[in-house]
C-alpha cells in the first residue's frame, strides 16, 4: 500500500507543482538565458536510479559546460566552474525544479536516496550492500535534512540506511517539511 499511495502522491504533487511554478521556470529560463555561457539551460545528468538503473536527470544548469562529471565536491575548486547564476540557483536549491519531470514520470520521488552519479563507485558500492539500491532516488531525503552536503559517503549511507527501515508515507511528509526548512535556511550547501 506504501508503494502505491507513495506513487500517486508523487505523481499529482509534481503535475500540480509543474503548473504552479510555471511561472518560475520561464522566469529562469529567461534570465539563464541571458547570464549562462553558450551551453544549454538544462543539464541532464546521468543518474543511478532504482535497481542502479541510469537515467538522466534534469536540473538547471549552474555549472559551466567544460566542468568534468564527478560530484561537486570531488573539483578542487568548485567555486570557479559556477556559472553567474549557479551559486544563487544551487544556495535557493532552484536549480532542483526541473527534477519534477523525473519525479512525473517515476524515475524519481519526492523522497528518497539522492541520486548519484554514474560514476560515484564509493556511494553507489556502499548503497548496495545496504539495500539501498532498490529504493527509488529522491529530490529530498533523510540524509538531506541530516547533513546534506556535508555528509561523508559513510554517514550519508546510515542516513539512508535509516530511512530504508522506518519509510513511511508520514515519515516522507516529515522529511519534505523539514526540508522546507532547510531549504529556506541554506543549511548546508557548499556552492
Amino acid at each position: 500500500m506504501y508503494i502505491i499511495t507513495k506513487r500517486l502522491f508523487d505523481f499529482f504533487l509534481s503535475l500540480i507543482l509543474a503548473v504552479l511554478f510555471s511561472p518560475i521556470y520561464f522566469f529562469l529560463w529567461i534570465i539563464l538565458k541571458i547570464n549562462n555561457d553558450a551551453g544549454p539551460v538544462i543539464h541532464w545528468s546521468k543518474r543511478v536510479g532504482k535497481d542502479e538503473k541510469i537515467f538522466l536527470m534534469p536540473k538547471f544548469r549552474t555549472m559551466r559546460i567544460d566542468t568534468p562529471q564527478v560530484a561537486t565536491h570531488l573539483l578542487t575548486s568548485a567555486d570557479s566552474y559556477l556559472t553567474s547564476m549557479g551559486s544563487f540557483l544551487r544556495k535557493s536549491s532552484l536549480d532542483e525544479l526541473p527534477q519534477l519531470w523525473s519525479i512525473l514520470i517515476g524515475k524519481m520521488s519526492f523522497v528518497g536516496p539522492r541520486p548519484a552519479l554514474f560514476n560515484q563507485d564509493d556511494l553507489l558500492a556502499l548503497r548496495r550492500v545496504e539495500g539501498i539500491d532498490k529504493l527509488t532516488p529522491g529530490l529530498t531525503g533523510w540524509a538531506q535534512i541530516n547533513g546534506r552536503d556535508d555528509l561523508p559517503v559513510k554517514i550519508k549511507v546510515q542516513f539512508e540506511k535509516e530511512y530504508l527501515l522506518e519509510k513511511s508515507f508520514f515519515h516522507d511528509l516529515e522529511i519534505m517539511w523539514l526540508t522546507f526548512f532547510k531549504v529556506i535556511g541554506q543549511d548546508n550547501v557548499q556552492h
